[in-house]
């Protein structure tokens, strides 16, 4: 499914007040789209509401994409304001990297709850509304070149974002039959401070060894000369136009893609015995 035109839709974007987030609804508010952006960060919704609503019509809602009953809430709010939503986003995220030495029920609850049990979330509140409209819609999920390929951003990581993939390819399928698109953002380093906000967020009991910390030191260190979050957004909403399934920023992924499809393909066995 393709989107040929954003003029006057109403989109809905987690994590929307900064990092990718606010990049898609920057670009999606120059397009003509009225934006609502949900977000746990109260100080930068406030900022991204007010540059936002000088250009479209925008509302803002707090929101733990983690609390499905808010989710819904929040929703039923937004479509009273601004209309039925057609264009979903489901880009809020964290990252950790935590040791199987030191791992945990709750980091594993966060991480899972927030990336992966979050995006589910926005599909289960608004993809039934696309449906019941039989008016078409979007949907973009943001994984991460790590639900690709396992690099090093940590198994919880990772484990998290393979599984958006996942659930994003097979929604790509089947929900073209409702008229509904499907693609999922897979990107590479990208400028945003998705690890400092992500410190502040974690559960207490998650203790980082000193591998751990110098792994995410790393990973922040890379984030800082990634792609503009500006950027991803005109690259998400050119890849919305032509209907692609797998959105990328950049080239990064494509050797460990390659290196990764041929030992799938490689222990395949030649002949299956009985």
């Amino acid at each position: 499914m393709q989107i040929d035109r954003f003029e006057g839709r109403v989109a809905f974007i987690t994590g929307g007040a900064r990092g990718i987030g606010l990049g898609m609804a920057r670009a999606l508010a120059r397009e003509g789209a009225k934006v609502a952006i949900a977000d746990v960060d109260t100080d930068a919704l406030a900022a991204a509401e007010r540059e936002l609503g000088a250009v479209t019509d925008v509302a803002s809602v707090t929101l733990d994409v983690r609390d499905r009953a808010a989710f819904a809430a929040v929703a039923d709010d937004v479509e009273k304001r601004l209309g039925p939503v057609t264009l979903l986003f489901n880009n809020a995220g964290v990252i950790t990297s935590t040791s199987p030495g030191r791992m945990n029920y709750e980091s594993w609850d966060w991480v899972i709850g927030v990336n992966l049990n979050g995006v589910y979330n926005g599909v289960q509140t608004f993809v039934p509304r696309m449906i019941e409209r039989q008016s078409g819609g979007y949907v973009v999920n943001t994984a991460s070149g790590a639900g690709l390929v396992a690099l090093g951003s940590g198994f919880l990581y990772a484990t998290s974002k393979f599984g958006v993939v996942g659930l994003s390819e097979s929604l790509h399928v089947e929900l073209s039959h409702h008229g509904i698109g499907v693609s999922v953002l897979c990107p590479g380093p990208v400028a945003t401070d998705i690890v400092s906000n992500s410190r502040k967020l974690r559960p207490p009991s998650e203790d980082q060894s000193t591998r751990a910390r110098q792994v995410m030191a790393t990973a922040e260190a890379s984030l800082a000369q990634g792609t503009p979050p500006d950027a991803v957004g005109t690259i998400v909403l050119d890849a919305m136009r032509e209907g692609r399934l797998f959105i990328y920023t950049d080239a990064s992924m494509a050797e460990p893609i390659r290196i990764r499809t041929e030992l799938l393909l490689g222990a395949i066995p030649s002949t299956l015995s009985t």
